[in-house]
This record gives C-alpha cells, structure tokens and sequence, in this order.
C-alpha cells in the first residue's frame, strides 16, 4: 500500500510532468467526472497531504480548482511523453487522463477521485493530522493527539490519519519495533510516545525522493525491512521467528521477543486468531 512517502515521491513526479504546462486534453473515466473538461487549463502545483495528491490548476476563466486523488491500495500515477506507450497497468484501470504538450499523466485505479474549488480543499483534507512530511509537521501536536486515546491499541492508533498523516502498515510495523513495543499496547501504556512520533518522521523522511523504502540502512532485496513481510522468519536482532497476526483490518508483523507483551495484558484479540500467543518479556528481549 502506498505510503506517505510514496505519495510524496508521486507527487514529485506529476510536479516535473506537468507544472507550468497547459492541459491540451483531459479524460475522465469515472462517472462523477464524466463530462468534466480541463482543457486549457495551467498546472500551477502538485502536492501530497499524508496519503492524499492535490493537484491545482487555474482554468481559463481563472477558476483555481484541485484535483483530489487518493492511492489507497493500488491507485497510481505513471508520467510518459507523448507518444509513449503506457504500460504500468491494464488500460481498463485507467481513472483520468490529462496531456499537456510535453508530458501525458495517467491516473491508474484511483480512489476518491474529486475536483474541489481550492479553497475548498480543507472540506477533503481538514480532517488529516499533522502531515509527517508536510510543512505542517507539527510533533507536538500529533503526540497529543495520539495520546487523545490512551485506551486505544497502539497499532490502531498509528494507522488513524486523524493523528498524523502518512503512516502505512509498513511503517507501523517497523516503527513498533524499533521502540520494543507490543502493537496490542494500549497508547496510555506506551513508554515515550513522542520518541515514537520523532521515529516516525525521520523514517519517511529517510525515504522520501526515493522508490525503495528500507528502515534498516539496507536497499538490497529482501534486507529493507526488520519485520514487515518476513512472517517465520529469525528477527533481525534476537533470531527469534517473526510473527503475524490480523489487527483490526490489517495484520500485523513483529517479533515475540524483542516487542514482548506486557505482563497482565489482555491477550483476548490474539487468542481469537489461534496459534502460539507472543511471548513474555526475556532477559535478551529488550529492543531500542
């Protein structure tokens, strides 16, 4: 699924297809935007807000308007120059097409696809906290909003982009163990919560500008990640096998002794899934 980071990154890309340029075409292939022509219009900026792509242009009656988009699990954008063949998905996911005469960008299988009067944008992104590459960062601000919900799991609370915008499954997993912490910890039990913001920004901001995300220094195959896709795999750090589990709508990945689950805590949710439950806190099982 693609994260912060990556829309970022997406981001970037329509910036340098498209900003400055004039809209010679647009095709939208969903039924809200049908009849919708943008022909004539200028690309003024391309922009992310945690998982979401803001695309402005001034049309020639100097509308100012915002194309809102939303990759969710497998929503895309490929730049190709005219002429070029598109190749990254199925013509059939094709969602909007826009061509400026020196660039063609495609939207495959986008989500929420919306064009808003920009000053308006607040009604489809106001509800976001703080954006983690954003230049409305606010640590403070995420921290106490995370915090908001001391009963919540800490997984789950990570995922809420009402706390802090951008964070994926990928993230949350990592982000869980490099603090040592149990994903199932409530957010009031969790030791340092805004040490785990600070983690959380410097590892998309690691990652931001490139394709490849890695939380471990490592851009190699199979070595981007200490937890996230390696189910019965040894931990990076203890040996011991990573584990796997569904959390809400998602699963998550971690490892029994370095993430050890607190003594006394609730293990209904775990136990539901069958299977060996985490393990409990070892002499060699703390993790920094």
């Amino acid at each position: 699924m693609p994260e912060g980071d990556t829309v970022w990154n997406t981001a970037r890309v329509l910036h340098r297809a498209l900003i400055g340029g004039r809209l010679t075409a647009s095709d939208f292939r969903v039924p809200q935007l049908a009849t919708t022509d943008l022909t004539g219009a200028t690309v003024l900026s391309s922009g992310s807000r945690g998982k979401h792509l803001l695309l402005r242009v001034r049309t020639p009656r100097d509308e100012r308007l915002t194309l809102h988009s939303h990759l969710r699990m497998d929503g895309a954008w490929r730049a190709y120059a005219p002429g070029e063949r598109w190749a990254a998905r199925p013509a059939h996911l094709i969602r909007v097409v826009l061509r400026t005469a020196e660039a063609v960008a495609v939207g495959y299988h986008l989500h929420e696809l919306a064009l808003v009067p920009t000053q308006d944008e607040e009604r489809l992104v106001g509800h976001l906290g703080p954006d983690l590459l954003g230049p409305d960062w606010d640590a403070a601000e995420a921290t106490r909003r995370l915090g908001a919900e001391p009963d919540r799991e800490i997984a789950e609370a990570l995922l809420d982009q009402r706390n802090l915008a951008g964070i994926g499954n990928l993230y949350k997993c990592e982000l869980l163990f490099l603090r040592g912490v149990w994903p199932w910890t409530r957010v009031g039990d969790v030791p340092d919560l805004a040490g785990m913001v600070a983690l959380a920004q410097r590892l998309l901001a690691a990652n931001r500008g490139r394709w490849t995300q890695s939380t471990t220094g490592s851009l190699r195959r199979g070595e981007t990640s200490y937890v996230y896709g390696r189910r019965a795999q040894p931990c990076r750090r203890c040996g011991a096998a990573i584990a796997k589990r569904e959390q809400g709508e998602r699963v998550t990945y971690w490892c029994p002794r370095c993430q050890p689950e607190p003594e006394g805590s609730i293990r209904d949710e775990l136990a539901s899934g069958g299977g060996p439950t985490p393990g409990r806190p070892t002499a060699d099982g703390a993790a920094g």
